[in-house]
């Protein structure tokens, strides 16, 4: 008889009752080690679009197709035991009609195994957001700063400093939730606008740089793990990889010049 314990998944409607309570711990992954290591610790990790970036060296998520999303979902499912998974659907996958956004999510959901997908927009993608949960795929939405609509925005630009401009970005969180989706990640947008939209959905709010008033939290993880120096002023850094990572190359290639690694005899001494 096996002495492992089964590790149960969080799930959808775990993720969904949290609302008001604990804080909802999320980081974003995209491969199998780092999605190992973040597991024990989070109650779901989004298979982001922003792997565009952090991966690839790309300049927006806009290149990201949905094969690379479902491979990407796959390595993750591969090391995530604990944590919820949820997968975004990329730009020009679902936004066409929601048929079309079924038949992306439908693929997502059976060949990764994942347990929810994820989408931008408010009241105009309201009507796929129900269309898709409707047919069983749970939807996390997307308000505020939604990445994939950086041309019309002009930038990565943090939303709702404007008062005039509240009204639409509730409205949009107000319409996600009112077609289905089991939580909204609000990004960019103001203090005083994420607390106002916490306050008033019923379902949990997960924020990235808006502020600790929401229901929980999400970074792209290379970012708090200070791969680069060009993270957003949002986020706090929780180590300096990128530095260590210099480092330790700048020592192996040091190593390789002086021919200082272990001789045979020391390899194989014993």
């Amino acid at each position: 008889m096996s002495t492992h314990a089964t590790i149960k998944r969080v799930t959808v409607p775990e993720i969904r009752a949290r609302k008001g309570g604990e804080p909802i711990v999320s980081l974003t992954s995209y491969q199998t080690y780092s999605a190992r290591i973040a597991d024990p610790f989070c109650d779901f990790l989004l298979v982001g679009d922003s792997v565009a970036m952090v991966a690839y060296g790309l300049q927006s998520t806009l290149a990201v197709s949905l094969d690379m999303m479902i491979m990407h979902g796959k390595a993750v499912m591969r090391g995530a035991e604990r944590a919820m998974v949820v997968v975004d659907l990329p730009f020009g996958s679902y936004e066409e009609s929601p048929a079309q956004a079924f038949r992306s999510a439908s693929r997502v959901i059976s060949e990764t195994g994942c347990s929810a997908v994820k989408l931008e927009g408010g009241v105009r993608m309201a009507e796929t957001v129900r269309f898709l949960t409707e047919r069983g795929i749970p939807v996390m939405g997307h308000v505020g700063l939604t990445p994939q609509a950086v041309n019309i925005f002009g930038g990565f630009k943090t939303q709702g400093r404007d008062p005039g401009d509240w009204q639409q970005i509730e409205a949009d969180a107000t319409a996600i939730e009112a077609a289905g989706a089991f939580a909204i990640v609000v990004e960019g947008v103001v203090e005083p606008l994420a607390a106002k939209i916490t306050k008033s959905t019923k379902v949990p709010v997960i924020g990235i740089g808006a502020s600790n008033q929401c229901d929980g939290q999400i970074l792209v993880m290379e970012d708090m793990l200070g791969f680069n120096d060009c993270a957003p002023k949002f986020v706090r850094r929780y180590a300096a990889l990128g530095r260590a990572m210099t480092d330790a190359i700048s020592s192996f290639a040091e190593d390789v010049k002086s021919r200082s690694f272990p001789s045979e005899k020391e390899i194989y001494k014993g």
